[in-house]
């Protein structure tokens, strides 16, 4: 197969995925190769010594918040000593936001992609306040959120879908697209159509769980994030789809770890190559400045890789507000990206463009010959904790480049 070949059928599969909902469960029940003692968090993986600040900080909260250890130092030792062990989520067809961490009572959304036969997961999100477990906070008011998500979000969402009979998520997105949202930094339209979907089961619940159903609406109320969730599990299960496909230089993953950013490439297995943190460009919130930015992890940007968030930001120009810039600068960014994919998303389309499809396919070798990096949409974390901004990130032209030479030596020896 030639490297065109390879890279149209990674493209195709890529926009025939068609994601579905099908349930909600916890962790250790539904995720392959999960076990009570395991810890999943974002990025490549990395030996739990090399995690330092926020991210180090929530594989220990996800310790004690599992009751795998009694207190910090207690998980410090155990983490260690490898009683407690830690992995990448990515391996185990999760993706996380920004420190990503699983654990195995946390309710994860089980999206099924049938076109391929394969299963991609996604933890909730935690709630708007802006000390979260995945911005790297523990504490008792971290504990009581994720405590109310395992015993009464999780549980009646689950009861919604199944009764649902699962929830096509394409359609969402491609309607969500057309309506103001790039489904990274931007899901309002998304979530409320997702509200919607749930409509009539949520009434049917009411009748025997009335309080579970109001708490689940307060959660939605006010919080866009929720579908965030879901997009980055559809584009997991949509880049999987396209994963391992010989000769192919497409990307299917691009994460981050405190340590630093790295891509896995369709035809290249289950290698990561790995570069330095990617440059922000961050509007931050008031009372915060640019000296307490810092990087623990994130792989909301899956939905990137699968052609939305930043490749989609012509889609959502009210986002300037959020996370600064310019509309035109949104638009001459998300233009240039063309020039790095391998085609046009067949489903999500920009209205701005006379509803051309998102770019779709990074290619690595067209990364590396125009020098145009990916640009995603992120929200900022702060070195003590909790979110301080948002804003757009290029990724690291060296993880390119090393996919790129490794691409090389395949073909010609």
């Amino acid at each position: 197969m030639t490297r065109a070949d390879a890279n149209a059928e990674a493209h195709r599969r890529l926009c025939a995925s068609a994601p579905v909902l099908v349930d909600v469960r916890p962790a250790g029940e539904v995720v392959p190769g999960f076990t009570p003692d395991l810890i999943l968090t974002s990025g490549a993986p990395l030996p739990f010594a090399e995690y330092t600040g926020g991210q180090r900080d929530a594989i220990i909260g996800a310790a004690q918040f599992e009751g795998l250890a009694s207190s910090r130092e207690d998980a410090i030792a155990s983490l260690e000593a490898g009683t407690i062990r830690v992995d990448g989520a990515h391996g185990y067809g999760c993706v996380g936001s920004l420190a990503g961490v699983y654990t195995a009572s946390m309710p994860v959304f089980v999206v099924e992609n049938p076109p391929f036969g394969n299963t991609a997961f996604c933890n909730f999100y935690e709630g708007k306040e802006r000390r979260r477990l995945n911005y790297g906070c523990y504490d008792e008011g971290v504990h009581a959120r994720l405590q109310h998500v395992n015993d009464v979000l999780g549980p009646v969402l689950a009861e919604a879908v199944r009764k649902a009979g699962g929830i096509e998520l394409q359609p969402i997105i491609r309607r969500a697209v057309q309506m103001g949202d790039e489904l990274h930094s931007r899901s309002a339209a998304a979530t409320m159509i997702f509200t919607e979907a749930l409509a009539v089961p949520l009434l049917d619940i009411a009748e025997t769980n009335p309080a579970g159903v109001r708490a689940l609406y307060e959660a939605f109320q006010g919080n866009d994030y929720h579908f965030l969730r879901l997009s980055m599990a559809a584009c997991k299960a949509a880049c999987d789809a396209a994963h391992g496909i010989a000769g192919s230089s497409v990307v299917t993953a691009m994460t981050f770890s405190c340590q630093g950013f790295a891509i896995r490439v369709s035809g290249l297995g289950d290698t990561w190559f790995r570069g330095p943190h990617a440059a922000a460009t961050a509007k931050l919130f008031e009372g915060h400045s640019e000296d307490e930015i810092t990087w623990m992890g994130g792989e909301s940007i899956i939905t990137e890789t699968a052609g939305l968030g930043g490749f989609a930001q012509a889609a959502a120009l009210p986002l300037q507000r959020y996370q600064g810039g310019t509309a035109q600068g949104m638009i001459d960014r998300n233009l240039e990206l063309y020039d790095i994919c391998v085609g046009e998303h067949t489903e999500y389309l920009i209205p701005l463009f006379d509803y051309r499809g998102t770019p779709t396919g990074i290619d690595v070798e067209r990364v590396v010959a125009t020098g145009v990096l990916p640009a995603m949409d992120v929200g900022i974390p702060g070195r003590d904790g909790g979110q301080i901004g948002a804003g757009f990130i290029r990724a690291p032209i060296e993880c390119f480049s090393a996919a790129a030479a490794a691409l090389g030596a395949q073909v010609d020896p």
